[in-house]
């Protein structure tokens, strides 16, 4: 392809994944109480606000290092583009600056679900930022940056051995990380007003499903993106039916749990298998084959349906199954690679050491979002406090933070 049209597929694939954001705003809107929507929905555009503002400022400088030993790139070599913008072929560069802001967006976007119906708005931003800073933009940089996750296969097996960590879309950077993430926030906020099992349920069913469908749309930029960089997008066709052919058998695998537990297929169900799916395919697209690509989408649709009941067992409250989702998601999907990426995976022709930087990669980038997470959250609930009171929360957080109800039916 030329490159005309090079730069009108990375045009696409960014307003594509931008478009996921708002589409995460309405998924997680319509599963929130109606007393919470307005809420929901505003941090998910808090974070693109923020989120997008610091990529440009000095978050795309942080997500390359020169060493795999690097933490993270000097948020300072290139303070707001201002060099990037300047340098010949400053178009292509800036291009991929737009596509990667996305990538962060989304990723602190998905950690809010976990604690709706309960959280602050300002202190929301103010852990976007932060975690932005300290937890995204340094993983971006160890997954696809050139840091230790890139390098690890070189480091443990030698730079001869051809052994890397796969992850094409973002199964460790996005969602690992995100859903790491959450699961800390929700123990530092702790559980609702009244939670148990089976006394939340979504108050707009419709506007869920639409949020899905544009996940799902948005979903082709987020994983076939990157072929902008192969002349030829090589590649795009096999991501492409892969993430389709994962998402569909996702959607089959959840309502078969459902429908063997409960009786009855749920169309939340459904779309919720749809996004487990699509997490699991995210690092997988481009290295499987399309039949081992629908195995991993309905294992992953069976594999998140029974992960959701773990908030239960556990007890820790992740309102909207961030954790089920997203984290068990993107451990599933990272790990199964290493068992059926083609030519390497164990099972199809390759040997253990795939499997091996597979595990430690997720384990690597779990732990520390956890414990980044974790700091953050506790250290702004102790002091300006994250969660609203009892009486707010009860009367619903949109109107205590936003003074906005999400219907008005009676003027």
């Amino acid at each position: 392809m030329d490159a005309a049209g090079n730069i009108s597929w990375v045009i696409t694939a960014t307003a594509l994944v931008l478009l996921m954001t708002p589409g995460v705003a309405f998924f997680y809107g319509g599963l929130v109480k109606a007393k919470s929507v307005i809420s929901m929905m505003m941090m998910s555009f808090g974070a693109i606000g923020l989120i997008a503002v610091l990529w440009l400022l000095y978050g795309f400088a942080m997500s390359a290092v020169e060493s795999p030993w690097q933490f993270a790139g000097n948020p300072f070599s290139d303070f707001g583009l201002a060099e990037s913008s300047q340098e010949p072929g400053a178009n292509v560069a800036l291009l991929s600056v737009a596509y990667g802001a996305t990538f962060a967006i989304i990723t602190v976007a998905l950690i809010s679900g976990a604690i709706a119906d309960r959280a602050k708005f300002g202190p929301w931003l103010i852990y976007v930022g932060i975690f932005g800073t300290l937890g995204y933009f340094p993983i971006a940089a160890w997954v696809w940056g050139g840091g230790w996750v890139m390098n690890l296969g070189s480091m443990l097996f030698g730079e001869d051995s051809g052994i890397a960590v796969i992850d094409y879309a973002g199964g460790t950077a996005v969602h690992i990380n995100a859903g790491a993430a959450a699961l800390a926030l929700a123990i530092v906020l702790g559980k609702r007003i009244g939670f148990q099992k089976g006394i939340q349920r979504p108050h707009n069913v419709p506007l869920a499903l639409l949020g899905a469908a544009l996940l799902w749309f948005g979903w082709f930029g987020f994983n076939a993106g990157a072929t902008w960089l192969n002349e030829d997008l090589a590649g795009a066709g096999l991501i492409m039916i892969n993430t389709l052919g994962a998402a569909a058998a996702g959607i089959l695998g959840w309502i078969l749990v459902e429908k063997l537990k409960d009786g009855k297929p749920t169309s939340v169900g459904a779309v919720s298998g749809l996004v487990a799916g699509l997490v699991a395919i995210t690092p997988a697209c481009a290295n499987l084959t399309p039949g081992w690509s629908v195995l991993l989408g309905a294992l992953s649709g069976i594999v998140c349906a029974l992960a959701i009941e773990l908030k239960f067992r556990f007890g820790y409250d992740d309102s909207l199954d961030v954790v089920g989702l997203h984290l068990v998601g993107g451990l599933f999907g990272t790990v199964y690679l290493g068992f059926f990426a083609t030519g390497q995976g164990l099972f199809v022709g390759g040997d253990a050491r795939l499997l091996a930087v597979q595990v430690i990669a997720s384990l690597g980038v779990m732990v520390y979002s956890f414990i980044a997470s974790f700091v953050i959250g506790f250290a702004i609930e102790k002091t300006i406090g994250f969660r609203v009171n009892s009486e707010e929360e009860v009367a619903g957080v949109d109107l205590a933070v936003h003074g906005e109800a999400g219907y008005a039916l009676v003027e």
